[in-house]
């Protein structure tokens, strides 16, 4: 399958089709929106500690699918910049001491599993809520895995897979469910 109908399959493409005299537009306002998405869900929040439990990976899973592979890995890659430069987009609020602090490991898990996700997405993967819950999932734990990874080198690892794993399963599991329910939903209805 070529490039062009492998894009083709991402919701946003049959939401708003890409067509020659709107593809920087169009891509620089799913940017945009996409990082907007994310700053909104980082702070929506319950108070854990050392990470708190938000809506980003929710989020993130829901770009990937939504944008694809490409759309949505520059997509949190902008929202990382943003945080980079000082935007108050991360859950802590944002600069370059949160790539060093216990949040770090699950922001560079975004990239991946946006980019995991995003490309099985284009590539029809997600044909019944069973295997989007799949796709989902395995997203769902790379920003997992990533993120107490780094969490980790930080705390040590019997804390960080309390604090940083353990701690969130019950609510990642609805937010992957969730997340494959829309999916199919949506791709029905469109």
């Amino acid at each position: 399958m070529v490039r062009s109908q492998m894009s083709s399959r991402t919701l946003a493409n049959r939401l708003w089709v890409q067509i020659p005299g709107n593809t920087r537009l169009r891509i620089v306002l799913l940017v945009l929106i996409g990082t907007i998405l994310l700053a909104v869900s980082a702070h929506i929040q319950v108070p854990f500690w050392p990470v708190k439990m938000s809506m980003q990976s929710f989020m993130v899973l829901a770009l990937a699918v939504v944008y694809g592979g490409r759309i949505g890995t520059a997509t949190v890659a902008a929202y990382l910049v943003e945080g980079a430069v000082g935007l108050p987009v991360f859950q802590s609020g944002g600069g370059l001491a949160c790539f060093g602090g216990p949040t770090a490991g699950y922001l560079a898990g975004f990239v991946v599993a946006t980019g995991v996700v995003g490309s099985l997405s284009e590539r029809g993967a997600m044909h019944s809520v069973v295997a989007a819950f799949g796709v989902l999932l395995l997203g769902d734990a790379i920003i997992m895995v990533l993120g107490t990874a780094w969490l980790s080198t930080l705390i040590g690892f019997e804390k960080a897979l309390s604090a940083g794993l353990l701690i969130f399963l019950p609510a990642e599991a609805v937010k992957v469910t969730l997340a494959a329910v829309l999916t199919r939903m949506t791709a029905r209805a469109i």
